[in-house]
């Protein structure tokens, strides 16, 4: 049976990520109760070891939103120990050339596709034709968020096995010097956003987008992005936090 992620995507249908930065497996556990088909761990700019990774997915066991993970860079052996952990997913910052995105895709596979090593220690329990479907089931996105990556984006969307590619907009707006931000307006860094999503989607893979308000979120569905991530729970709560708090302090 396909991931909630993976069947939403083969239904055709666009998807809500949630993003998790803080170190919190009951966070996990409540994002995980809620309509998200997918909920990422941050263990590139959250708070977040490998530790508390696993303990959050442990607090989603038995949810319904797929599980996936940022890892802190592109380095097979933290990939593979995610995945061995019960990660449906891996999203790889950084990706600047094909030779990059295919040493990301190749650790996520099991030979003859890719050189993952078999060891799915906690994975094998959660499914238990762990090695049958895990080629095919585990979902790799590839950070596209610099001017080489950019430059190089038709190159890396092609490479077999690529399920689809992550945006990364501050990252990207900074690499093509205009400092950080999210949800861009019209403008050069948006163009860019818009020209990687259309390789994208010349190539057959998925298009996924970081933003920061459900507006946006809509925005970036009308004009063809697959997965939107809807903010984070630290941003999240912050501005409910300064909301009710406004109320009782006006």
């Amino acid at each position: 049976m396909s991931t909630k992620l993976r069947s939403c995507w083969n239904a055709e249908k666009t998807a809500v990520n949630g993003w998790l930065s803080s170190p919190n497996a009951f966070f996990a556990e409540i994002m995980s109760k809620k309509n998200f088909d997918s909920i990422t761990i941050d263990l590139q700019h959250g708070l977040i070891d490998f530790r508390d990774a696993l303990s959050m997915m442990q607090a989603m066991s038995g949810s319904k939103p797929t599980v996936l993970c940022r890892v802190p860079w592109l380095e097979p052996s933290i990939i593979m120990k995610l995945l061995d952990a019960g990660a449906m997913g891996i999203i790889c910052p950084m990706i600047n050339n094909a030779e990059q995105a295919k040493t990301f895709v190749g650790a996520l596979k099991y030979a003859p596709e890719g050189y993952r090593s078999a060891g799915p220690l906690r994975a094998s329990f959660l499914k238990d034709n762990y090695f049958e479907i895990a080629n095919s089931e585990i979902i790799s996105l590839a950070m596209i968020e610099t001017s080489d990556g950019l430059e190089n984006a038709r190159e890396i969307c092609s490479i077999s096995g690529l399920d689809g590619i992550y945006i990364g907009p501050s990252d990207l707006g900074m690499s093509l010097g205009y400092g950080p931000g999210i949800d861009w307006a019209d403008g050069p860094v948006k163009h860019a956003i818009l020209h990687i999503l259309e390789i994208a989607k010349s190539a057959g893979i998925k298009a996924c987008l970081h933003c920061s308000s459900a507006e946006y979120v809509e925005e970036m569905y009308q004009v063809g992005f697959d997965l939107c991530t809807l903010s984070s729970d630290v941003h999240i709560f912050s501005k409910a936090l300064e909301k009710q708090l406004s109320l009782v302090k006006s």
